[in-house]
Parts: structure tokens; C-alpha cells; sequence
């Protein structure tokens, strides 16, 4: 399959018809293209092309290819991003665009989705402490990259509204641009972030003028990163402010290909050696430094654990929102399953983790229980209502129905609501109760007879089945898992477990399935659930 073709563009300012003009005439002629990625303030600098905006948002005019845009601010921006806020249809996690108008997609906050292969991650808008609802990254944005940089995906391409500080350190400025060096339109948060994402290509706009940086290597990886700075449309400089590119997903190429680098690779422009600070200039820097901030979403390295400054209190993002974080029982931010379920139900993370939501109307999330309509707090007592609450019980009037296979005498099979692979299914325990391993053993035989029927069920498929189940002390609703793998991938499933285990600094053990029942040498192990986080 041939790689995904991409336009870029720099600061659009408004002018729709002179980009998208430019854009039909390159697809016509070298095309097709398969998106548009626009870096830099995308709204007008003035009144006088609000109607322009208009006649796309309302769909007189019409976008050509799939775009998408960062810079989130401009003369119309409020007006039309709370408008898209508002839709139905964009509710949730949107992490692959708001839906402005057919075929423009607005790219809030910051996120990460797949579009034709290519593994896409972007930061909208502006540094600000102003707090605007349109515009401005905030705090909460930056803690979801810093988690999603300790996923091991390769990312393709990231976008920035703004430039990332210090890009020029090491390269070949012989030939730079007046306005490059200039402070203006850079930001060290964006500098931090891409030593840690660590992309392949990077792109941003708001300076204004056209510069591609030689390629420079990353530390503890072995590709390098590509930075290019666009334009703004219709520049008097007549600047290029659209640029097409073709990668191949790194998700499709080999160790060797993703390795190479070109003759020109510089050193990381973002791992200049500082000169010594002067202990008494270290005692004037003050605490709350960039370099020394403390993310309270999730533990973003030791640094916590250095300074001893804990806070187990509050939630972890990442656990919170995907249901797994690599860093384990090491964190320092507390593991909650009942949060888990009410962010998965739509409720607002910054609502169950601090009572509040500072984003006000224009979130996307629900800020009360769902259909309960009290506010969420994490110290209430976590048996109160809880059949109520809970969607996997059957008296639960969250429970989702539908999804449901059959019903036994005390477990029940269903669908999995977020399958991992297709015929995902669930085996559940009709008592409420947070593990299977803590049911009577007297129940083990109708839950063997479960796991049987799947097993054969699969067979007949020709596929193997793994099972698993998450044991916590947080827990709340068991559920043991089964999905389906293909009978050729069954014989490396525990070397696949076994490498993972290593990765996270764990130990995979293997039971002895044929001299004791394995589920029976957990029973005889009761410290296994004692010390599981």
C-alpha cells in the first residue's frame, strides 16, 4: 500500500480561499492528498474575512480534503469553536477533531489518533495563564502528552501551534532567516515536550517564515526528528507556507529503515549542556520553575520520588483514562477503579479528581454522576448505591443489556463495551464483588463451564483464547476477559507476556496447570491479591 500524501500549512489567518485554492490546484496536479494539517493561528487578524469564515462553516463554500488546525484563536474563534463544542456529535473523547464543517476538523487541546496509518499527536494553541477557553493549552493538556510519550508507539508527526525553543542550538544557521532567532512565537513547553515525544516529524507555525532544520538525532531512541516552520498563507514575502510530504508510517517499516540517518543529523538541539548554576542562584529560582514542576495528573518521572513529595490523594491520569499505567505500584497518584468507571461513563477527570471543573460550559464531559445527577466525590462511601452505580451489575440501570450473551446461575457473559479485538467477551460474576479469586471456591465448576464453551466456541474459529483478569485492591465489579488470538500466535503468547513482564521490571510466572488446578494454586496464594495494586 502506498504511504499517506500530506499537505502542511502554516498560519492560515482567515484566508480560506487562497489556501483552499491552492490546495484544489496542488491536488489536481500532483495529488491526491489525502489531509491538510494546518500549524499556526487559523482564524482571521481581522473582521473583514469573517464572512469568508462564514461561508465555509456554514457550508456554502466547501473544503476540499480532510483539514485539520491547531491555532484555535482569531477574530470568529469563540463563536465557532462553541458552536462545535455544543454539537452532539462531538462529545466525548474527540481526540481525532471536532467536526466544525464537512471536511474541517478542529483539533482541541491535545491528543493522539491514527489517520491512514500515520500516528498523529498535536498541542493547540497557546502558552497562557489567563485561562481563555479558546486558544491556550492548559496544564491538563501538557499532562496528557507527558502520559502518552511513556506509550511505546512511535509518533509520526506532531503539531504545534508555536515553535519549540532553542530548535536552533547545533544547527546551521548560516542561511537562517531574520525573525528565526527571535523569542517571539517560541515556547519551552513545546521544547520539553518533543524531547520527550520524540516524533519523526514536527511541525509549527506563528513566526511566519519557512524553515526546515536539519534532521537531529533523540537520546535513547535511534530515529531522528524532522522540525519544519511554515509560512503564513499569503505572506508578502512570498514564504512557502504549503508543504507536502509522503512518510510511511513507522508502524510499517522495519527496525533498519526507522534507524537510518541522513548525513546532516545534528545532535538533539534540546540537550545543551547548561552552564552551572551558582548555589545561591539555585536558592533565588523558585519552585514552581518549569523544570521542576510536579504533575499532579500522573507521575511523569522520579522526581517526586526524590523530593518525597507524594500525593496519593489524587488520580492518576493515565490509569484513569486508558485502565493500565507502566509505572505500577511505583506511582505516586492513586489507582482508582471508581473513577475509572465514571470517566469511562463521560464524567469529566478534572470533576472526579478535584470536585470541580475550571473549563466551565465549553468541556465536552459530564460533571455528575451520570444519570444520579450529585456531584462526584472519591471519599464517599464506595458500597453506598453501588448496584446502582455499577455497570456490571445486573440490577444496575447502567448495565448495558444489549451487550449481554446469557445468564447463568452466577455469572453472566456479554460483549466487552471497549473490545480489543473483535468477539471480545466478558465472564461476570452476578454478586457484586471485586475479583473472581475472592468468590466462594464452590463456584469455580459454572465458571469452568463458561470458559469451556468460549474455548470451543474459538476453536471452531480456529483461534486460541487468553484469558485475564485485572485483581486490585481498588477493584469493584470482577470481570475475567477473554479475547480470541489466532491459533498461529498461541505458541508465543507467554514469551510475549514474559518480555512485557521484563519491560515493566516485573517477573511473569507460569503455574503448573497439570498438577493443580491454576486458578486453585491462587486461592493457596492469598498475598498474590494482598499485594496487587
Amino acid at each position: 500500500m502506498a504511504p499517506p500524501r500530506i499537505l502542511l500549512c502554516g498560519d492560515v489567518l482567515g484566508r480560506l480561499n487562497q489556501l483552499f485554492k491552492r490546495v484544489s490546484s496542488v491536488n489536481k496536479s500532483t495529488g491526491p492528498f489525502d489531509a491538510l494539517f494546518c500549524v499556526g493561528q487559523f482564524f482571521p487578524d481581522s473582521a473583514d474575512r469573517l464572512e469568508e469564515l462564514s461561508d465555509y462553516v456554514d457550508g456554502r463554500s466547501k473544503v476540499p480534503i480532510p483539514t485539520y488546525f491547531v491555532g484555535d484563536y482569531g477574530v470568529g474563534a469563540p463563536k465557532v469553536l462553541s458552536a462545535a463544542s455544543r454539537n452532539p456529535d462531538n462529545q466525548g473523547f474527540k481526540m481525532d477533531g471536532l467536526k466544525i464543517c464537512e471536511n474541517l476538523y478542529w483539533l482541541k487541546g491535545s491528543g493522539k489518533f491514527k489517520l491512514h496509518g500515520l500516528c498523529v499527536v498535536y498541542l493547540s494553541g497557546r502558552q497562557s495563564s489567563s485561562g481563555q477557553p479558546f486558544g491556550t493549552y492548559t496544564q491538563d493538556d501538557i499532562d496528557a502528552l507527558r502520559a502518552l510519550a511513556e506509550e511505546s508507539d512511535l509518533v509520526d508527526l506532531f503539531l504545534t501551534n508555536e515553535w519549540p525553543s532553542g530548535v536552533l542550538n547545533r544547527a546551521d544557521t548560516s542561511e537562517v532567516l531574520p525573525g528565526i532567532s527571535d523569542s517571539f512565537g517560541s515556547d519551552p513547553v513545546v521544547s520539553e515536550l518533543v524531547a520527550e515525544i520524540k516524533p519523526r516529524y514536527h511541525f509549527a507555525g506563528t513566526k511566519g517564515v519557512f524553515y526546515a532544520r536539519e534532521p537531529y538525532s533523540n537520546s535513547e531512541v535511534q530515529h531522528v526528528t524532522r522540525f519544519l516552520g511554515l509560512a503564513s498563507v499569503g505572506n508578502k514575502d512570498k514564504q512557502k507556507f504549503i508543504h507536502a510530504i509522503s512518510p510511511t508510517p513507522a508502524s510499517s517499516m522495519s527496525a533498519s529503515e526507522i534507524c537510518v540517518k541522513p548525513p546532516n543529523t545534528t545532535l538533539s538541539p534540546y540537550t545543551v549542556v547548561e552552564k552551572p548554576v551558582h548555589p545561591k542562584e539555585a536558592e533565588k529560582r523558585p519552585n514552581n520553575s518549569v523544570s521542576d514542576t510536579q504533575y499532579w495528573r500522573y507521575d511523569v518521572s522520579n522526581k517526586r520520588q526524590k523530593q518525597g513529595d507524594g500525593d496519593g490523594e489524587k488520580l492518576c491520569f493515565k490509569f484513569t483514562s486508558s485502565g493500565s499505567c507502566s509505572r505500577g505500584e511505583k506511582c505516586n497518584f492513586r489507582h482508582d477503579m471508581d473513577a475509572r468507571e465514571q470517566c469511562l461513563r463521560g464524567v469529566c477527570f478534572d470533576f472526579i479528581n478535584k470536585g470541580k471543573c475550571e473549563r466551565g460550559p465549553v468541556c465536552n464531559f459530564k460533571h455528575n454522576l451520570v444519570d444520579e445527577g450529585e456531584k462526584f466525590s472519591h471519599r464517599r462511601n464506595r458500597s453506598e448505591n453501588r448496584s446502582k452505580e455499577c455497570w456490571f451489575c445486573l440490577s444496575s440501570p447502567n448495565v448495558e443489556s444489549h451487550l449481554i450473551l446469557t445468564v447463568g446461575e452466577n455469572y453472566y457473559c456479554a460483549l466487552a463495551k471497549g473490545p480489543l479485538v473483535q468477539d471480545h467477551v466478558l465472564i461476570i460474576p452476578i454478586e457484586h464483588c471485586p475479583n473472581t479469586l475472592s468468590l466462594d471456591p464452590e463456584l469455580e465448576s459454572e465458571l469452568g463451564r463458561f470458559r469451556n464453551a468460549l474455548k470451543m466456541y474459538f476453536k471452531d474459529l480456529g483461534k486460541e483464547v487468553v484469558f485475564y483478569e485485572w485483581v486490585s485492591r481498588h477493584g469493584t465489579h470482577a470481570n475475567l476477559q477473554a479475547v480470541p488470538i489466532p491459533l498461529s500466535k498461541a505458541s508465543a503468547v507467554q514469551e510475549a507476556f514474559t518480555s512485557a513482564a521484563e519491560k515493566l521490571g516485573c517477573k511473569f510466572e507460569s503455574f503448573n496447570s497439570t498438577s493443580l488446578n491454576c486458578r486453585q494454586q491462587f486461592f493457596q496464594r492469598k498475598e498474590i491479591i494482598e499485594n496487587t495494586v
